[in-house]
């Protein structure tokens, strides 16, 4: 997180008012996951009381349930920065809440992402079948590495450039 405290630098703020404004935008990161996560999880809930259901294999079963499971974890860790933020309010702890806070937004954006390609994928291969299932996840794979991954590597990049 020295990176981030670097960067404060180039603002005329204190290392509280750093972390006081990096902690706000972690929070609007975090708000804007949360409300993704909370609605693919109550799609993914309503599935298991549809009829269609019992007809999906032992497979396709054990591939939702997964699914729910990443679900979960995904919210229990974008979740996590803000059981640490209250554990620890008023303890002077702010720099290693927002340390922690960007550390689970990271993981919690790969499990999402994990989440997002294999609803996908179960959608598709239940629909229309594996081949079409394999295409559409593996095209959404691609589609969050360029957007999630290479375009900001690019942009991170070209920034150092220019310092």
């Amino acid at each position: 997180m020295t990176g981030e405290i670097d960067r404060g630098a180039e603002r005329d703020e204190t290392p509280a008012e750093r972390y006081d404004r990096n902690w706000n935008e972690l929070l609007q990161e975090l708000r804007v996951l949360q409300t993704g996560t909370q609605i693919l999880t109550g799609f993914l809930l309503a599935l298991a009381f549809q009829p269609a259901f019992h007809d999906l294999t032992d497979g396709q079963r054990t591939f939702y349930l997964v699914l729910v499971v990443l679900s979960a974890v995904s919210a229990v860790i974008a979740l996590a920065p803000v059981a640490l933020h209250r554990l620890l309010f008023g303890a002077g702890a702010k720099g290693a809440t927002v340390a922690y806070g960007h550390l689970a937004l990271v993981c919690a954006l790969v499990i999402v992402s994990a989440l997002l390609i294999g609803v996908v994928g179960f959608v598709f291969q239940v629909v229309v079948g594996t081949t079409s299932a394999w295409i559409m996840a593996g095209g959404l794979l691609l589609v969050v590495s360029v957007l999630w991954i290479v375009i900001p590597l690019i942009v991170r990049a070209r920034r150092k450039e220019k310092r």
